[in-house]
């Protein structure tokens, strides 16, 4: 770090990130099952070893979230992590723009692609290559982080995860929710990690995930209820946490040419 330049963050620990109830609820299973070709999995998802129930079910969500077109097409998008910091994805040119503060005195500029970027801390830009490179991958990883708690139903069929289904069971407001496994195979900050994601039965909407530091641990480090769903653009987004929230969340269809160039 360079001396006296001190950005201050905050990342929750992520990524590596059928019972029958009824006939209803079974039909309704089956019915979400060709929905597949149109949620193709990432060339390297794991699929040998993810259960085509589980599959299915995330089909279904990504449908109900607005489909993958729609998630596709979704070009910009502002949020506010937990009053933490503001964000601003490019999701089809990978710029990012993270602001930790309302006198812009503290920015990082990052390109998930490229990994180049800017820096500006305490109100000075960075200008030596190796003090840009470390806060643009310490960029890089607040994205990760602060991303996957927003997006995560539209990533269920990532690179190098696989997912498993595990049973039907309640969440901590009492919904009946399919129970999904998301592990992770040597990629993102941390690979260990392990979520059990719940999916409304009836909605087929997350409602809730549960987070384990490793894949052998029995016990969340913490659970969290996924609601208040909005539609922003053409797509759903769900902003309530529990005890936090994601905040003014914007889809954009365009933005300033020079908004990831300039401070």
């Amino acid at each position: 770090m360079v001396k006296n330049k001190v950005v201050y963050f905050f990342v929750i620990p992520l990524f590596g990130f059928l019972i029958q109830c009824s006939s209803d609820k079974s039909t309704q299973t089956e019915s979400i099952v060709e929905l597949n070709d149109l949620n193709p999995a990432a060339s390297d998802f794991d699929t040998i070893n993810s259960d085509a129930k589980a599959i299915d079910i995330a089909d279904a969500v990504m449908e109900k979230m607005g489909g993958r077109k729609a998630w596709d097409d979704t070009k910009i998008i502002k949020w506010d992590f937990f009053g933490y910091r503001k964000l601003v994805w490019n999701k089809h040119t990978g710029d990012v723009r993270i602001q930790f503060d309302d006198t812009d005195s503290n920015l990082i500029i990052t390109n998930i692609f490229t990994h180049n970027g800017k820096v500006k801390l305490d109100g000075e830009e960075m200008l030596e290559p190796d003090s840009i490179k470390k806060y643009t991958k310490l960029g890089e990883s607040i994205w990760i982080n602060d991303a996957y708690w927003l997006f995560m139903p539209f990533k269920l069929k990532d690179s190098k995860t696989t997912l498993k289904y595990l049973k039907i069971d309640t969440t901590q407001s009492g919904d009946y929710s399919h129970v999904l496994q998301l592990t992770f195979n040597e990629i993102g900050d941390t690979p260990d990690n392990k979520y059990w994601v719940y999916v409304d039965t009836t909605e087929l909407l997350v409602n809730q995930w549960a987070y384990f530091s490793t894949y052998e641990d029995s016990v969340p480090l913490f659970v969290n209820p996924w609601d208040d769903y909005q539609q922003y653009g053409n797509i759903l987004l769900s902003g309530g946490r529990g005890k936090r929230e994601i905040t003014e969340i914007e889809v954009l269809d365009s933005i300033s040419t020079t908004f990831f160039t300039q401070f």
